[in-house]
């Protein structure tokens, strides 16, 4: 599998995680923050009017993901470098993106970090075409790799049970749900799966061989150290500890390395060298089985170096594909000649068949012609005697028939004169109808006067009906607007008691008030001649 297609894979589910409508269309918003994030993710140089200037004549319109591919094939993809940017934030990106949307786990489930390397896996190994689907035989290659990296022994799985429940390939969802039922969780603990997916996800994503603690001698002071080794392809680098936060160095593996078992010496045991065209390099395990597995990961190692492989388990999933279409050609061509034999088995049946019906047919036709010959023995005995009995009747009808002839003429005579007869009569029905057609296409063009006359009729019927209509609604708006009125003038009339009995108010305020001022005038005047008195 290419980079591109490793790449393609993960952004198809990105792109379908997003809010997509019914036809299968994103946003162009939704679009560009996808292209800026792969943009800053790839370590690319951002471009950010480049898908603007792509779908320059759909501003407005959603986008397909055939629409969008040619964009990300030439903005993005073209310009990937393989080495620049780190793959797994690569694929956490996508991871995120789509698992929000997607991934909904429900019960016993995968822990997340789990899930994306898990979903990381499937993408690898699943098949270059879309929707992504795995088949099942990669299904059983991979639980057999995690059962194995458990310690489980694989023949206590009953893989054909759970095979033969699946579809013809399985979706990345569906391969999650599965990782995570009873079936497979039987027996192995969460701790204990968690680190054969982080193992198988280091051994097939980041082409890990092989990792773990060895013994190196120093190559300048010659002392013993413990250091973590990871092999991959094409190097084998050590650290200071697990965590390989420091590095201490790296081999590179190439074509021309070898390695070598060494004898034990100077209180080593389980030694080893990894040989190079500049430098050999000692190491020692902890015991011969582990530097038995050091040696054989080395010698993978140099011989895919060797065979130009990038990948050993690109290498092994080709060879399982390659099998799988063999397996393929192999079962097709089993069953064209099954199909081949049972149509010579069919055809050989048939021949039997006719062969039988042939020698039946045979006996049929030889007792047929035995029984013709009787009949037509018989038949010429019977005609001998019915010629006999024939000539004699001859003889007789012979007399009989003169005495006929005369009769028949006179028969003859008078069948002349029923023709003539008949003749005569034939022109009398011909002329009757010729009558009866004439007063029969008279009755047409009445009948189709009456029609015409009937639907003059039925469409004054319906004018008078649209008038009467009219005339309803007119009176029904008549009396609507009377109602109106009426309450407009019930309204008024209110309004005008209100008023006139505002007005008595104002009077009856008014008078109180000339009272009180006359009363105080006169208590004024009362006062002023109190006064002046």
């Amino acid at each position: 599998m290419s980079l591109r297609t490793e790449l393609l894979k993960s952004v198809w589910y990105a792109f379908t995680s997003l809010d997509t409508e019914k036809s299968g269309k994103v946003s162009k918003s939704q679009l560009k923050v996808l292209s800026h994030n792969l943009y800053t993710v790839l370590c690319i140089p951002h471009d950010p009017v480049a898908l603007e200037d792509h779908f320059r004549d759909d501003d407005d319109g959603p986008v397909s993901s055939q629409g969008y591919m040619p964009y990300l094939n030439q903005y993005i993809l073209d310009k990937v470098v393989d080495g620049s940017f780190v793959k797994e934030h690569f694929h956490e990106l996508c991871w995120t993106l789509t698992a929000k949307k997607n991934y909904h786990p429900e019960g016993t489930a995968l822990p997340s970090k789990d899930a994306f390397r898990l979903w990381c896996l499937f993408n690898y190994l699943s098949e270059d075409s879309y929707p992504l689907i795995m088949v099942p035989d990669e299904v059983q290659y991979i639980l057999q790799k995690l059962l194995a990296m458990t310690h489980l022994e694989v023949g206590e799985m009953d893989f054909g049970e759970i095979l033969s429940t699946m579809s013809p390939g399985l979706s990345v969802w569906q391969f999650l749900e599965l990782v995570a039922s009873p079936k497979i969780l039987q027996g192995i603990s969460r701790e204990s799966l968690s680190m054969a997916i982080q193992d198988l996800y280091e051994e097939v994503i980041q082409d890990v061989l092989k990792q773990g603690y060895l013994l190196k001698k120093g190559n300048l002071r010659r002392t013993w150290t413990e250091r973590w080794f990871i092999l991959k392809p094409s190097s084998l680098c050590y650290y200071v500890s697990e965590e390989c936060k420091e590095q201490k160095g790296s081999i590179n593996i190439d074509k021309d390395c070898g390695v070598e078992i060494l004898p034990d010496r100077d209180g080593r045991r389980c030694m080893f060298c990894v040989k190079t065209t500049t430098k050999t390099h000692e190491m020692s395990a902890s015991d011969t089985k582990h530097r038995q597995e050091w040696v054989t990961a080395i010698q993978t190692a140099i011989r895919l170096q060797q065979s130009g492989s990038r990948s050993l388990h690109r290498e092994l999933q080709s060879r399982r594909r390659e099998q799988r279409e063999q397996r393929e050609q192999r079962k097709a061509a089993r069953e064209q000649e099954i199909q081949r034999l049972a149509e010579l088995q069919n055809e050989k049946e048939r021949q039997q068949k006719e062969l039988e019906h042939l020698r039946e047919a045979q006996k049929r036709a030889e007792e047929a012609i035995q029984q013709e010959q009787n009949r037509h023995k018989e038949q010429q005995e019977e005609m001998q005697r019915q010629l006999a009995v024939q000539l004699r009747e001859a003889e007789e009808a012979r007399a009989s028939m003169q005495a006929e002839m005369q009769l028949k003429e006179m028969e003859a005579t008078r069948q002349r004169q029923r023709i003539l007869e008949l003749e005569q009569l034939q022109d009398h029905l011909q002329e009757a109808l010729a009558q009866e057609i004439r007063a029969h296409r008279d009755e047409e063009e009445y009948r189709h006067a009456q029609a015409k006359l009937l639907m003059q009729e039925e469409e004054k019927l319906r004018v008078l009906l649209r008038m009467r209509e009219e005339q309803m609604q007119y009176v029904e708006r008549a009396q609507r607007e009377k109602q109106e009125l009426q309450q407009e003038m019930e309204m008024k009339s209110k309004e005008l008691q209100d008023a006139q009995k505002q007005l008595e108010d104002v009077r009856e305020n008014r008078e109180r008030a000339d009272r009180d001022v006359q009363v105080q005038n006169v208590s004024l005047l009362n006062i002023y001649t109190i006064i002046q008195t």
